[in-house]
């Protein structure tokens, strides 16, 4: 095989793998929002049959041979070639270890827990969803010991969301953000509550849906190129390529920001998506590198840009022509405070910045010990709510929001919690970073995103998985990652704002 043939054909099998995951990913989408309830059984003969030809796909020998001949000729590819064969190969190496019909037994699984978790959610009804979980923790656990045998299961699957993270390095980044948020929280506990009462009332779904229209033309998403629907649980996908994105949001009338921020939160997910560059499309390299690095943006714009006071000043204007009635005699200044008031609470995608991370952190803390054994899944719900008191000192009333609330351990995401803490600290630094050179409060007032995307294009999105995260990051603060950054960040933010 000559050298310019192999290339050809790294971009074909890119192009066909990415072809079938555009079909698979419209399928999943179009089953958690516009599918009858009653049709899982339909995806779950679709989805395993498309996976069973990516899986040979991906794992057949004219695969293997071109793989292995290309990396055996890497010091003449170009940077982002050898980066391709690299994930490639990951890619292939873990499905040659997992037996094929173990693989797609798994992926009908997920199809059958996800249609169980939203009606067990519904229900309050945890027995119901219990035997598919217990199935969802086994199944990662046997497939970890395929792939790495030597390595600790949970930290084999938090490295396959974020390369290179560990147990030990979670323990580390928990214990020092914990040593910061609980003297603060309970210093914010002692001040004078701020008052939420303008966010709460009645909010119909038309003006809601209007605002967050609103807002993703504020951030800068493209709406010919990413899609807004509303679902159980709000998420990002990205189909075939950066080129078509969706988001979705859930929308409650009895509190205007729970959408608000959702719509803004998954919005940063979607520019990282729509701002790779495209000729990364139908690559392995496109979409984010980590999903660390995907939540510090979604973060990023959900507290640090949308939670700012110049930003709420400039959509206040727009909040109040939606909702007159309900604005009437409240001040731009009265509704930061009241999107941003700090105080313990159920439900993690409705929480605050400041108790934010104490919510992944007893995710964390159920994920080491189910992985491990030590605790079986029908003892789940108590220990998520003895650790709801422990940690954030509030009694759960029931599964529906508790440990049902979340739809990640019932997709199978095993590991993905800690990025949501560890994207949340990154993006304190990302923005300390880019103030060196952008004045993003002058940004926000005038209502213009664009020098805040730009800089967020140069240095992050455009890249896509071409480097590792680590190195990523690394380019982007211009030094190491540091949680202290984040933790003053809370400090001078809500010391400010409650007036400690």
């Amino acid at each position: 095989m000559q050298l310019h043939e192999a290339r050809e054909q790294l971009t074909a099998l890119q192009a066909r793998l990415s072809a079938y995951r555009h079909a698979l990913g419209l399928i999943n989408y179009d089953g958690a929002t516009a599918a009858p309830k009653n049709t899982a059984a339909n995806r779950a003969h679709t989805m395993p049959i498309l996976s069973e030809a990516v899986y040979r796909i991906a794992t057949g020998p004219e695969t293997v041979s071109l793989l292995e001949f290309l990396d055996g000729r890497r010091d003449e590819l170009t940077e982002k070639e050898r980066r391709q064969v690299f994930l490639l190969l990951k890619d292939l190496r873990f499905m040659q270890k997992i037996p094929m019909d173990e693989f797609l037994a798994y992926r009908r699984l997920l199809v059958e827990s996800d249609d169980v978790w939203h009606r067990a959610k519904a229900a309050n009804d945890f027995a119901s969803f219990a035997p598919y979980l217990e199935r969802i923790f086994e199944a990662k656990r046997r497939f970890a010991g395929y792939a790495a045998p030597e390595k600790d299961p949970y930290d084999y699957w938090l490295n396959d969301y974020e390369a290179g993270l560990t147990r030990q390095t979670c323990d580390a980044f928990f214990a020092a953000v914990r040593a910061g948020i609980v003297p603060l929280l309970q210093a914010v506990r002692e001040a004078e509550p701020l008052s939420d009462a303008c966010i709460r009332g009645d909010f119909p779904e038309p003006e809601q849906k209007e605002l967050a229209l609103y807002l993703m033309d504020l951030i800068g998403l493209d709406r010919g190129r990413v899609g807004l629907s509303t679902t159980e649980h709000p998420f990002t996908t990205s189909l075939g390529s950066h080129f078509d994105t969706r988001i979705t949001t859930h929308i409650y009338r009895e509190n205007v920001s729970y959408s608000l921020f959702s719509v803004v939160h998954e919005g940063g997910h979607a520019l990282y998506e729509t701002g790779a560059a495209d000729d990364l499309a139908y690559t392995v390299l496109d979409g984010g590198v980590s999903m660390s690095i995907h939540e510090s943006q979604s973060r990023f714009y959900e507290n640090y840009i949308a939670r700012s006071l110049p930003f709420v000043r400039t959509i206040f204007p727009k909040v109040r022509e939606l909702f007159p009635r309900q604005m009437a005699g409240v001040t731009a200044e009265d509704f930061w405070k009241a999107v941003n008031k700090a105080e313990p609470s159920l439900i993690r995608t409705k929480a605050d910045e400041l108790t934010y991370c104490l919510h992944v952190m007893v995710r964390y803390e159920l994920e080491k010990r189910l992985m491990a054994g030590d605790l079986a899944v029908r003892d789940l719900p108590a220990a998520w709510n003895a650790l709801y008191k422990e940690y954030l000192g509030v009694d759960v009333p029931d599964d529906t929001r508790g440990v049902l609330q979340d739809s990640h351990w019932g997709g199978g995401m095993v590991g993905y919690f800690p990025s949501y803490a560890l994207g949340s600290a990154y993006g304190a630094q990302i923005l300390a970073r880019m103030k060196e050179t952008v004045d993003v409060d002058a940004c926000l007032a005038r209502g213009d995103l664009g020098p805040v995307n730009e800089w967020n294009r140069e240095h992050i999105w455009q890249y896509g998985k071409l480097y590792p995260p680590a190195e990523l990051l690394e380019r982007v603060l211009g030094g190491p990652f540091n949680p202290a950054c984040y933790v003053r960040y809370l400090e001078e933010k809500y010391r400010a704002l409650c007036g400690l």
